[in-house]
């Protein structure tokens, strides 16, 4: 599996090649650096990450004892993983024994252990699990999908939340109000009106102006939308 990146290759001096006027050499030349720049474009900060993880996690498979290989990784290795990643982590939990159990600000310090906090973990199994699939794994054998993993992210969070005394919430989305359909109500209401107030200068004008009127709230509601 190679985790490395394509970039541009410089032409080379000595094919053979005849050598370009001075005014197209200066041309080249200036075009040249937008060429390369754009041919060597650096990965975007997401991918870079994903690529050390990737990398670490096979390093770990490398050093694991006995090693394994990415076709026997199972669920329990990545959640080994995970843990073995706890020791690099700057995130207190309180353990429950703990004085400051509980309490988002604690006003001293404490014995208890740093982890890794939950939502570092779970943004790095979504990029392990893209890159599992990216290096060739199908879907359906990636073992960071695996339920097991599911569920120990679940209670890390449920763990951690009450340890720390901070709920990890989902965002609700908020509802956009219908404003095309008020303005539509709206419109078609005054064009009603319209219609009854011109009934005395005959029945198909009122029915001309009232048209033109549903025709317009109809065009108001789907430019809102």
């Amino acid at each position: 599996m190679d985790s490395t990146s394509g970039g541009a290759t410089a032409p080379d001096p000595n094919s053979g090649e005849p050598c370009p006027s001075a005014a197209t050499a200066g041309s080249s030349s200036a075009s040249q650096p937008q060429q390369q720049s754009e041919g060597s474009a650096p990965p975007s900060r997401y991918e870079s990450q994903k690529r050390r993880d990737w990398n670490t996690f096979l390093q770990y498979l490398k050093n694991h004892k006995p090693p394994l290989t990415l076709a026997r990784c199972s669920g329990a290795h990545v959640i080994e993983f995970l843990k073995y990643l706890d020791q690099f982590g700057k995130t207190k939990v309180h353990i429950t024994g703990c004085p400051y159990f509980g309490h988002p600000n604690p006003p001293a310090p404490c014995s208890c252990p740093l982890k890794q906090a939950w939502g570092s973990l779970d943004a790095l199994i979504g990029r392990l699990r893209a890159a599992y699939e990216e290096n060739g794994g199908l879907p359906e054998s990636n073992p960071f999908g695996a339920r097991a993993v599911r569920i120990y992210l679940r209670e890390v969070r449920e763990g951690q939340a009450k340890a720390r005394g901070i709920p990890y919430e989902k965002k609700k989305k908020r509802k956009r109000p219908n404003v095309a359909v008020a303005v539509a109500s709206v419109s078609v209401e005054a064009a009603a009106g319209g219609s009854n107030s011109g009934g005395g200068e005959g029945s198909d004008g009122g029915g001309d102006s009232s048209a033109a009127a549903t025709s317009a709230a109809a065009a108001a509601a789907t430019t809102t939308v």
